[in-house]
Order: structure tokens, then C-alpha cells, then sequence
């Protein structure tokens, strides 16, 4: 894989996702996002960190949001500070940003406070047991995404059980490993096809969807089963026609 300090350290990480690794990285990032949030519905959608890259193009909420640290973005926040209301969001995106948040467990508890009982957050996040994790560990240098704290799956899990949080579903990517040109990531893609049957948890990034739930809060929804149907249909007797059937019966 080679030494690469030198030339990443100057990359930020709009440039990186630029690189041909970033780019295989984006597409199977593009390619998941766009399934997932397409099922997901509300009102308000936030994605927080990527804001050059649209990962709720293909949400059908209408109101949405983009928001990071830095970047070509409209609004600017810290990720532990997030300046939306208690339960006013019904989706929440992000991709990356728990490895580079100063409070990672903060960022989470943000999302869960501003979520609205049953949204959803969706997330990214690299796998530290990986080959991705092992390239890390032999370049912790300035540069973007070798510098950021990659948390286990098991504790990200753990977390959001914590915070009441139910994981509804993920997946692993990116088997891939993290070489620097396009050639041998070509090469390298059939290790993608047999990743998900041969080393199913080795894979370089992770993908979660998780749902906010509160203890002791049922949604109500109307039952429309046989009995309901025809309580609703049969109107009620009224006094005249409780007289009528008893003159009747006499």
C-alpha cells in the first residue's frame, strides 16, 4: 500500500473523497444511503458532516437540512451543539462524523435529543477491524480519514442502547483494501463480491439504521378490524326507535 504521509497530509476531506479511494468509498456510500432513506418519512431530515455530498437526494421528506463544521455548507455547527429544537427532526444522517467528533457519545446523545419518538438515524462510520483499521494504525498522521478515532461496531451498539435507541439494520462495505490507485482497486473488487459471504464483519465501513424510541410511549393508531368496522357502520339505536321496538313487540 505504500507509504502515502506526505502526499495525504494535505488533503481535507472534500480532496480525499476525490481520490480514487474516496471515490469507491462515496459510491458504495452513495448506494446506501439512497436505498435506506427512501423508506424513511417525516417532515425534517438533517444530514450532518459530507455537505458537498447529497446524501438525501433520493429522501422523500420535504423539509431538509445540511449542516457540518466546515465546509460548502449553509449552516455551520458543532456536532455535540446542534441548533434545532427537542424532537423537531424525523431523520438524522451521518456519515463520518462520529470519528471526528471531539465527544463522540455527545454527538449521538445531540441526535437523540433533537429526534423526534420513532426517528431515525442513519450513520457511517470505518470499521477499526479491517484492513481500513489496520492502515490507521500504520499512519495516525494529520491526514483525512487515517487521523479520526474508528469506533467498533459493538460500542457504537452499545451506545445507541444506551441512549434508547433500537438498531433496525446495517451492513458492511468496502472489503476493498485501502490502496491508492483506481488499477488495483479495480483488482481488488471481487474481494466486494465475496466480502459479504467469506468475512462478513471485515469489512472497512459500516452502516447502521437505528430508531429513537421513548419508554412508555405508544403510538395509537386506528384498528380496523371486523368488530371495529361494524361498530363504525351500524349506527347507534335512538330513544324513538327503542320505543317503536318495544310498541312493536307489545
Amino acid at each position: 500500500m505504500g507509504n502515502t504521509s506526505n502526499m495525504d497530509a494535505t488533503y481535507t476531506e472534500q480532496d480525499w473523497l476525490q481520490t480514487p479511494l474516496g471515490a469507491y468509498l462515496l459510491e458504495q456510500e452513495q448506494v446506501f444511503f439512497d436505498a435506506t432513506v427512501a423508506d424513511l418519512f417525516g417532515f425534517n431530515a438533517l444530514q450532518l458532516g459530507m455537505p458537498e455530498t447529497d446524501l438525501l437526494r433520493n429522501c422523500r421528506i420535504p423539509f431538509r437540512f445540511k449542516a457540518a463544521g466546515s465546509g460548502m455548507t449553509s449552516l455551520r455547527c458543532d456536532s455535540i451543539q446542534l441548533p434545532f429544537a427537542t424532537n423537531s427532526i424525523d431523520l438524522v444522517v451521518l456519515p463520518h462524523v462520529l470519528e471526528f467528533s471531539s465527544n463522540p457519545h455527545d454527538t449521538l446523545r445531540e441526535a437523540e435529543r433533537i429526534l423526534l419518538p420513532e426517528g431515525h438515524v442513519v450513520l457511517s462510520g470505518f470499521n477499526p477491524i479491517s484492513l481500513w483499521g489496520a492502515r490507521r494504525l500504520l499512519d495516525r498522521g494529520g491526514e483525512y480519514p487515517w487521523r479520526g478515532r474508528f469506533l467498533t461496531l459493538s460500542r457504537l451498539k452499545d451506545w445507541l442502547a444506551l441512549l434508547g435507541f433500537e438498531v433496525m439494520g446495517g451492513r458492511m462495505g468496502c472489503y476493498v483494501p485501502p490502496v491508492r490507485t483506481e488499477m488495483w482497486i479495480q483488482r481488488s473488487e471481487f474481494m466486494d463480491r465475496a466480502g459479504d459471504r467469506w468475512w462478513p464483519m471485515l469489512g472497512g465501513v459500516y452502516f447502521l439504521v437505528a430508531r429513537k424510541r421513548v419508554a412508555g410511549m405508544r403510538l395509537i393508531r386506528p384498528s380496523w378490524n371486523g368488530t371495529r368496522m361494524a361498530q363504525v357502520l351500524m349506527p347507534k339505536p335512538t330513544q324513538r326507535t327503542e320505543c317503536q321496538k318495544n310498541n312493536h313487540e307489545q
